[in-house]
């Protein structure tokens, strides 16, 4: 089979179209044929090695230190199941679903194996694959942020980095669960952001979010440059600030930070389970989540997708067309960022 693979750490041209062994799915996995993976954030951090303050070692020690332990990135995947192992019950040759890869990637290729017990589902009936592959990466972390907060009808909610993978899904969820949405994000961005439900912008090349006066139940960083000794002020008495991207120090001071203030800071970690992405794909099929795609790349141009990845101003997901699904759903519950049509990239 045909696969994106890196056997170094670096830019985007590190990464090429290589024939590798096709795999064969053990008992208890479900063989899918790919159609659709995004580039996303976590693919540059794993690529470039590009990491935030502290976790230089760590990662390294993760992926590979001198060179990448596992070739192929794609932290998810939708696709139809090929073929099964002799105890899966789950699933069944023909099954449209999406997957959450995680740590161990694999969705940058024609066919990979999962175990059955995966964060798998089948995706959502009114949704493309192009669509349906946006749920895991974005998605998933979002809702794992937000259930931390227990979010109430009327609770303040501001996610910082709106406008990105988690962010527009984080917009979305919490204007889903009752809250009133602060996005900050750019002016390019204001009316994708407020279309996915925020009631409320800041433009952080205007307005630095943390000297207004105004204070929120719940701070989501989706960015990494809202640390609690920045933002501890604009966090209501009983608050949380739910960190998606943390560094080391954050990462260690959470739980002091939180005895110490009675204010919850979480670190949002990468645990998923099926439950939770069948919910997201019920919202999607309710027509209450939509997916953001800024755009679509060819397999064949997957550098150009790794750049755009890199850019660190993409709106939404970047999607990777793998293979050709056989089929379409028309009419998908779609954010497309631009005014222009949406375009696959060649």
């Amino acid at each position: 089979m045909k696969a994106a693979t890196y056997h170094r750490y670096g830019s985007p041209n590190v990464v090429s179209i290589e024939e590798v062994d096709k795999p064969s799915p053990r008992p208890d996995e479900v063989l899918i044929k790919v159609h659709t993976s995004t580039v996303s954030a976590a693919d540059f951090r794993s690529r470039s090695r590009i990491v935030p303050r502290g976790l230089a070692i760590p990662t390294a020690l993760s992926l590979g230190v001198f060179r990448p332990r596992n070739k192929v990135l794609g932290m998810d995947a939708a696709g139809v199941v090929e073929a099964i192992g002799s105890d899966v019950t789950t699933f069944a040759p023909g099954d449209e679903v999406v997957v959450m890869l995680g740590a161990k990637f694999g969705g940058h290729a024609e066919y990979v194996a999962v175990p059955q017990g995966a964060p798998i589902t089948r995706k959502p009936r009114n949704m493309s694959f192009e669509q349906a592959v946006t749920l895991p990466f974005g998605g998933l972390p979002a809702l794992a942020a937000l259930k931390q907060a227990n979010i109430k009808t009327g609770d303040t909610v501001l996610v910082n980095g709106a406008s990105g993978a988690v962010g527009t899904a984080a917009v979305q969820l919490a204007n889903h669960f009752g809250a009133h949405v602060t996005g900050v994000c750019s002016s390019r961005n204001t009316n994708l952001v407020e279309s996915l439900g925020a009631d409320r912008t800041i433009d952080y090349n205007v307005t630095d979010f943390t000297t207004e006066q105004q204070a929120y139940d719940v701070i989501v960083d989706c960015v990494g440059n809202a640390p609690f000794a920045r933002v501890e002020n604009l966090i209501k008495p009983g608050g949380a600030l739910l960190l998606v991207i943390a560094d080391l120090k954050s990462a260690l001071l959470a739980s002091s930070q939180t005895k110490r203030t009675g204010k919850k800071v979480v670190v949002v970690n990468g645990k998923h389970t099926a439950g939770d992405l069948s919910y997201l794909v019920g919202l999607a099929e309710e027509g209450r989540y939509q997916a953001v795609i800024d755009q679509t790349y060819t397999f064949s141009s997957i550098v150009d997708a790794h750049h755009a990845a890199d850019s660190g101003h993409k709106r939404g997901n970047i999607v990777l067309q793998v293979t050709t699904a056989n089929s379409f759903t028309p009419d998908p519950p779609t954010t497309n960022t631009s005014a222009a049509p949406h375009r696959t990239r060649p």
